[in-house]
């Protein structure tokens, strides 16, 4: 509306009151707008309890009932994007009967999630947030475990390998580490690079190599 000329903002509309029962949907829209505001902005300094509160329609104090502070979100985000990954993941696992078709469909799932979600990706692994774990309430725990769930699918997928005899190797444990690194690196420098003449065939050349994969 315009008063005098002069334009002015509608404050946010309050958000209605949850019935019994549906404060886990608070939550959701909690980190839903956290991931929004991550999104646009590009900057973990935007997450505050403040602009969080202000996004869902609450008052700044309600947000404490399920996140008593900041990093808390952030963690919750990251959960949720684990989580997608691992969904995309264990989708790209029905690729095929064939053990190489399905590891190569699990990677480049994984390129895609962050391709596809810059934002997201660069918070699940420090690009956007780094936790101080002297400060807030988050333990050592909460960001080691943070993955766990996708590693051991890109584990299983060089397991079938091995056990297909597509691939030599010989711990299991090091060598989907040694892949993720890879596929991460990879995804890391795509999105920061302005311009490079990437090999058509890069991916296939990293997962091929520390996946100790037989040539075709």
């Amino acid at each position: 509306m315009e008063e005098d000329g002069t334009a002015t903002t509608a404050p946010t509309p309050a958000r209605t009151r949850n019935r019994r029962g549906e404060g886990a949907r608070l939550r959701d829209d909690i980190v839903a707008a956290a991931v929004e505001l991550l999104e646009e902005t590009g900057d973990e300094s935007a997450i505050t309890l403040r602009s969080v509160a202000r996004r869902v329609g609450i008052a700044a104090p309600s947000i404490y009932r399920h996140f008593p502070d900041q990093p808390a979100i952030m963690l919750a985000v990251a959960q949720q994007a684990f989580a997608e990954l691992e969904g995309q993941l264990s989708a790209a696992l029905d690729a095929g009967d064939d053990p190489r078709q399905r590891l190569f469909a699990v990677c480049h799932a994984y390129l895609t999630f962050a391709e596809d979600h810059p934002g997201r990706y660069r918070t699940m692994f420090g690009g956007l947030w780094m936790p101080d774990l002297s400060e807030g309430t988050l333990t050592d725990t909460d960001i080691s475990s943070l993955g766990d769930a996708n590693l051991a699918l890109l584990r299983g997928a060089l397991g079938d390998c091995v056990a297909a005899g597509y691939a030599t190797s010989t711990d299991l444990v090091a060598d989907s580490v040694a892949l993720w690194l890879g596929l991460h690196g990879l995804a890391h420098q795509r999105s920061v690079t302005v311009a490079f003449p990437w090999p058509p065939d890069i991916a296939e050349r990293i997962i091929t190599t520390l996946a100790h994969l037989h040539a075709e």
